[in-house]
């Protein structure tokens, strides 16, 4: 069973659906004794960072989050849940995030006809290998929305990046911790071989 954790995000119903049409049992929770007996975890979302963190503590979820990741079970952020991951963020000066990889979030510049937020498709470099990309060509493409991207601290866990306005770190990958900018659930047959390399973890 994979548990996507409920803290009143947005674009949550769309992981559970992609989830569904690969044969998964997924469950859209907050109750804790789920989400720690799930096999996998997943934390996706569309919003602010400020507003998902005052969320989480609200929920008591931030302590459900790390007991997850001590007790290895297989970790995925998604969009916001990527961000969320890492110890701050431009959107919301002096809202901590979960800290529990390291890197900032920052604003995608203004850069002549490039509008911000990145909505679109864009395609991916694969800087250290990455086990959500297996069978995953290099410049393949994923669906990106958002107007702030990571800049991870250390560069040994960025196994994906794009370029839109700056040097984006896509995804990231740190022990049973997976992270993704982009929406591998809108991001057609290539998102969903990332879900199935998740899930087959």
């Amino acid at each position: 069973m994979i548990a996507i954790i409920d803290y009143d995000a947005g674009n949550i119903k769309s992981v559970e659906k992609a989830l569904m049409s690969l044969g998964e049992t997924a469950v859209i929770t907050r109750d804790r004794e789920k989400i720690l007996s799930a096999d996998k975890v997943i934390l996706p979302g569309v919003g602010a960072f400020g507003d998902a963190m005052g969320k989480l503590r609200g929920y008591g979820l931030e302590e459900i989050i790390k007991k997850v990741i001590s007790q290895k079970i297989p970790f995925l952020g998604i969009c916001l849940g990527l961000q969320l991951l890492f110890e701050s963020s431009e959107e919301t000066p002096g809202v901590e995030g979960l800290g529990i990889l390291k890197g900032k979030i920052v604003k995608i510049p203004e850069h002549m006809g490039m509008k911000v937020p990145q909505i679109g498709w864009n395609s991916l470099k694969f800087p250290n290998t990455g086990r959500l990309y297996k069978g995953i060509a290099e410049d393949s493409y994923v669906y990106f929305v958002h107007s702030y991207y990571l800049q991870a601290e250390e560069p040994e866990i960025v196994t994906a990046t794009t370029e839109y306005a700056a040097h984006i770190h896509a995804s990231v990958e740190k022990e049973n911790v997976f992270a993704c900018q982009f929406h591998p659930e809108k991001s057609s047959d290539v998102g969903l071989q990332i879900l199935q390399n998740f899930v087959a973890l």
